[in-house]
């Protein structure tokens, strides 16, 4: 009985099963993504990972730990050239298991296993996803205005404040000229009322030339 024991034999014997991994394991390193049963790639999941963070540190001894496992110089330098750099900034999980399907002959189920970082539509997909969502509410919140309405609203208090200065300015040369007006105006009515008098003046002697004529003769 096999109470207890997890680790799934794949149905091959030990030298077969490791051989299969590591030709899988170099196959997805050159390929970025391969397609296989799902319980293979739980099996290579588990196999390359740990591979993939000894990768990060690029010494010799890791090196030569990693072509023991792989046994193919092409995936030894492309992980430790490409792969590494790219992943390193994430602290594990390397990998993504898609599932596609069961297979058509014995009905296995099928599946995708990729490197997580060189799925450039998944990759942007999360960023977008990231990014923050407008939340739409009954009252309607504040919109954000065009970089066009806040210069308007800048430049609204300075022709306000422009508008004001020459209205100031018009107002004091109202002023200046209103004096002046009144005075000419003052003048004018002056020379009026003299020219009246003088007119009244010639006016009362011929007026009073005819009243003596006619006591005369009387």
């Amino acid at each position: 009985m096999r109470h207890n024991k997890k680790f799934n034999h794949l149905g091959r014997t030990s030298s077969h099963r490791k051989a299969m991994l590591a030709n899988m394991a170099s196959s997805l390193i050159e390929s970025k993504r391969i397609s296989t049963t799902l319980a293979k790639a739980k099996a290579l999941r588990t196999y390359v990972e740990p591979l993939i963070t000894k990768a990060k540190d690029d010494t010799t001894h890791s090196r030569r730990v990693v072509f023991s496992h792989l046994q193919n110089k092409n995936a030894v330098s492309e992980l430790f050239r490409d792969v590494a750099v790219k992943v390193a900034d994430r602290p594990g999980g390397y990998t993504r298991i898609l599932r596609t399907g069961n297979r058509l002959g014995d009905n296995a189920e099928m599946c995708i296993i990729e490197l997580v970082d060189y799925n450039e539509a998944m990759l942007t997909s999360t960023e977008e996803a990231a990014k923050p969502k407008r939340r739409r509410s009954r009252r309607g919140g504040k919109k954000e205005e065009a970089p066009a309405a806040e210069a308007a609203k800048q430049a609204k208090p300075v022709a306000e404040k422009e508008s004001a200065t020459a209205e100031a300015e018009e107002v004091k040369a109202v002023e200046d000229v209103q004096p002046v007006e009144e005075t000419e105006e003052k003048a004018e009515a002056e020379v009026k009322s003299e020219a009246s008098a003088e007119a009244e003046a010639e006016e009362k002697p011929a007026d009073e030339a005819s009243e003596e004529d006619k006591k005369k003769e009387e």
